[in-house]
């Protein structure tokens, strides 16, 4: 439900030392001893970049979220992100009050450069941990180990970062709940702001994708996977972290205000090499090479700003609305919904997730917290939000959007 500007921009800083064998982003190696100071490949995509967002139509409200993701962001030079958000203050204007994001790796950035990146506003931190696990760490393909872990740590506290997010994956090959439960330990005995737990995903093209098969060993199988996300679920909750999404935790009031407006399915800008934007009702993907994408930026330049493609239908919308919004735990404003997809879809989702609600995996609250619950034709109308049930209901995510997509497509 596209119907607020976008005040959110992600921007794609592609560069990484190597890839890592679960990864499919759009990244350029660098290796481990390009010094990126001196890259002309860094310096390069930095200015092209910046003419992007000069030539990007912007809806002339100030951004409230920045987010630097990658491929690698802390790999960048602290004058060439001062560039960056130079540039997108002049050309989009950036609230002094921004959530300003930047994800790093451990063994990627220097005390100094932490220093410098906190000066110039970033705000907000994200560390891929992946694992405390050398041997796991390994055989992923990362390029740092525990002790860049305890070392990217120190430098935190030596900055006083306040607001920071460390990143584990389970599900990795020949991870066992021992050494899943020792992550987490560790994790919170650092005691970030933030915590997000992403299940391994195999994506065909990706080295571990071509090299095991869902659930086969050396993957844990699925009894496994699903024991990993309940414990990290039992342990965070435990010590203060609330579960505020599918994958990830927060400490009051430090939940990550860019990724919720993916979540709440609302606009914002996508720019760089790869990146995705959703403005104007139109998702568009930026080309997934250097070299396409800066041609692509040429274009803008010598022809005018237009996207191809076509604006998301109603149908495109919904389906959106209700993946993105069920991986939150406040999930999705039912009557919201019903304001603009109308009763006939309303009554449908409702009968849909009804069997759900049954077994407990999807919860309606309600209005009039008096309302009986007692199944009726009706209950759909009095109804406030829908969510998935924690942890069961977000373990079955996708068996429940599959069903409801398939309904809903085949219906409307």
């Amino acid at each position: 439900m596209n119907f607020i500007l976008p005040v959110s921009a992600y921007l794609h800083i592609p560069f990484c030392r190597r890839r890592c064998y679960y990864c499919d982003f759009p990244i350029s190696v660098l290796g481990d001893k390009t010094d990126t100071n001196t890259s002309g490949s860094v310096a390069e995509y930095v200015e092209f970049l910046c003419e992007e967002i000069k030539v990007t139509p912007n809806f002339g409200l100030p951004l409230k979220t920045v987010f630097f993701g990658g491929g690698t962001p802390s790999l960048l030079p602290a004058r060439y992100l001062d560039k960056i958000l130079a540039t997108l203050d002049q050309y989009f204007g950036i609230c002094s009050d921004a959530e300003i994001s930047l994800e790093m790796d451990p063994g990627t950035f220097s005390l100094q450069q932490l220093s410098d990146y906190k000066q110039l506003g970033v705000n907000r931190f994200s560390l891929g941990i992946q694992s405390f696990d050398d041997k796991l760490l390994e055989k992923a393909g990362r390029f740092h180990r525990y002790r860049d872990i305890e070392q990217s740590i120190d430098f935190i506290n030596q900055v006083k970062v306040k607001n920071f997010s460390l990143d584990l994956i389970s599900g990795l090959p020949y991870q066992t709940l021992e050494n899943w439960h020792f992550s987490l330990l560790k994790t919170i005995a650092i005691q970030p702001s933030h915590i997000s737990c992403y299940d391994l995903v195999l994506e065909p093209v990706t080295a571990f994708g071509k090299q095991y098969k869902p659930g086969k060993f050396p993957l844990p199988d699925d009894d496994n996977t699903s024991t990993m996300y309940k414990t990290a679920q039992k342990i965070l909750t435990e010590v203060g972290y609330g579960h505020y999404e599918i994958s990830n935790y927060a400490k009051q009031d430090y939940q990550c205000l860019h990724n919720l407006v993916y979540w709440q399915n609302k606009p914002y800008y996508g720019l760089g090499m790869g990146a995705a934007s959703y403005t104007n009702n139109q998702r568009f993907t930026r080309p997934r090479t250097r070299k396409d994408y800066y041609q692509w930026v040429k274009s803008l330049k010598q022809e005018g700003y237009s996207l191809p493609g076509d604006y998301l239908e109603k149908i495109d919308i919904l389906l959106e609305t209700l993946m993105l919004g069920l991986r939150l735990q406040q999930g999705v404003d039912w009557q919201q919904l019903f304001t603009f997809f109308g009763e006939e879809t309303i009554k449908l989702i409702y009968k849909t997730l009804l069997p759900y609600h049954q077994t407990g995996l999807v919860i309606f609250q309600y209005i009039n917290s008096n309302f009986t619950t007692q199944i009726n034709h009706k209950n759909w109308q009095n109804i406030s939000r829908v969510m998935l049930s924690d942890p069961d209901g977000f373990l079955l995510s996708n068996t429940i959007l599959a069903d409801l997509f398939d309904k809903l497509e085949s219906t409307i």
